[in-house]
């Protein structure tokens, strides 16, 4: 098999995500600092602002839709980058002018998440063009990979042109990202046949395209099983966010700010170890079994960080440790579950079905957040996080008694699918499923 270092195109595409992908780890530390330091925002604005921020993927089924009837999803890729440079380079300039308000804030992560959901819509049908299907499991380890080290690199080189530039100028750095994505997309061409035409207005016409996206998803053996899991697994982990996980090395480790941000790096750390050997986890147990593996790695830690304390350098070993586990297990569920979807999905449903998991998958992670919040103040932080550890491994009930589990490869996914809808049946390029 042909090296996918080899293939330009691929290059192109991987390195227009690593890019973005480091860029938005600098906003991610930049944006909040805005609101905090030079608007003085609230405890309750910054929840607003972050809520702004996952919103649009409620949207997401109906992005689908509307994404699968574009005939040019490179380009739009290419006007989603633009727009997200646009949007954030109009900070800098507010800021300049002495003009920045919190509902420009409000708006830039507001516009660009909705920007975000659309090109993720967009890309997979284009990953799915551009990626032999023999190589899925290895270009998502590729692509997971990078994205695992702007975690490592990303937030600290964010604090710095923080510290150095200020919080509304380091948003530059997220904002040449984009454009250099979007310059590098529009030398990669690719071949994307015309989607079917839409009967009947338009409107009813997109609603009915996305809740075919949501009924192939919930009538497929492979995609109904793994909807339910990816959802059973956000909602318990996310009971126990970033924002607990500092909570309790602060309050209960007594942990300093600087080994609280050394030991959550571990899980970087982890992520990154993660995505390089999911491929060879999966050729050695299977795809399915690694998918099975990562379920139950991904959460079960959290029951380890319950149990950290002692002296300081002892909780933070058994927090990093619990953490790393943790990044590992994400990777191991991510990267072989990310190829068997695309895999099972036709072409002219992609854009749809990746709509609907966005909207099932990532809308259940603020519910868990708030869920969280519930819990640990009930019951306390380190019940929370057993919590999340028994509540996340039951995600594998979904998956035992589907096929997944018996899946060894991409070869043994081509199972017949539930009858497609005609949307569906009517495009040129179906894959068999």
């Amino acid at each position: 098999m042909t090296s996918l270092w080899r293939d330009r195109r691929f290059v192109r595409y991987w390195a227009s995500s690593a890019v973005s992908q480091f860029g938005d780890r600098v906003s991610e530390v930049a944006v909040p600092l805005i609101a905090v330091t030079v608007l003085d925002a609230s405890a309750g604005q910054v929840a607003v602002l972050t809520a702004l921020a996952w919103a649009p993927n409620l949207l997401a089924l109906v992005l689908g839709a509307w994404v699968d009837g574009r005939a040019r999803k490179r380009r739009l890729l290419v006007v989603m980058d633009l727009v997200r440079a646009g949007v954030l380079l109009s900070l800098p300039a507010a800021h300049l002018w002495g003009t920045v308000t919190l509902r420009q804030l409000y708006a830039v992560v507001l516009v660009g998440g909705l920007a975000g959901v659309t090109a993720g819509c967009a890309w997979q049908p284009l990953f799915a063009r551009i990626v032999p299907r023999s190589s899925y499991v290895d270009a998502n380890s590729k692509f997971s990979t990078a994205r695992s080290a702007s975690f490592v690199a990303g937030p600290a080189a964010g604090g710095g042109l923080v510290q150095v530039l200020g919080a509304p100028v380091a948003v530059v750095a997220d904002a040449l990202s984009f454009l250099v994505s979007a310059l590098l997309l529009g030398r990669a061409p690719v071949d994307e046949p015309a989607p079917a035409a839409r009967s009947g207005a338009a409107v009813p016409a997109l609603l009915r395209d996305a809740r075919d996206g949501l009924f192939f998803v919930l009538r497929h053996p492979v995609l109904r099983a793994s909807l339910g899991c990816c959802t059973t697994i956000n909602f318990f982990t996310f009971l126990a966010g970033t924002g607990m996980v500092v909570l309790f090395a602060d309050r209960d480790l007594q942990l300093s700010p600087g080994v609280i941000g050394l030991t959550l790096g571990v899980g970087a750390i982890g992520s990154l170890v993660g995505a390089l050997t999911a491929p060879w986890l999966s050729r050695r147990i299977g795809l399915g079994r690694c998918v099975a593996v990562g379920a139950v790695l991904f959460p079960a830690p959290f029951a380890l960080a319950a149990v950290a304390g002692g002296p300081v350098w002892a909780g933070a070993a058994l927090l990093g440790a619990a953490y790393f586990l943790v990044g590992l297990g994400v990777m191991w569920f991510d990267v072989p579950l990310n190829s068997l979807q695309t895999a099972v999905t036709p072409d002219a449903l992609r854009s749809r079905v990746t709509g609907a998991f966005s909207t099932v998958n990532y809308g259940i992670r603020p519910l868990g957040a708030l869920a969280g919040g519930v819990l640990a103040t009930t019951v306390g932080l380190r019940a929370t996080f057993v919590t999340v550890a028994v509540g996340g491994v039951l995600s594998l009930l979904w998956l035992l008694p589907s096929p997944i589990p018996g899946i060894r490869s991409l070869d043994d996914s081509d199972m017949p699918a539930e009858p497609q809808p005609r949307s569906a049946q009517l495009s040129t390029f179906d894959n068999p499923v």
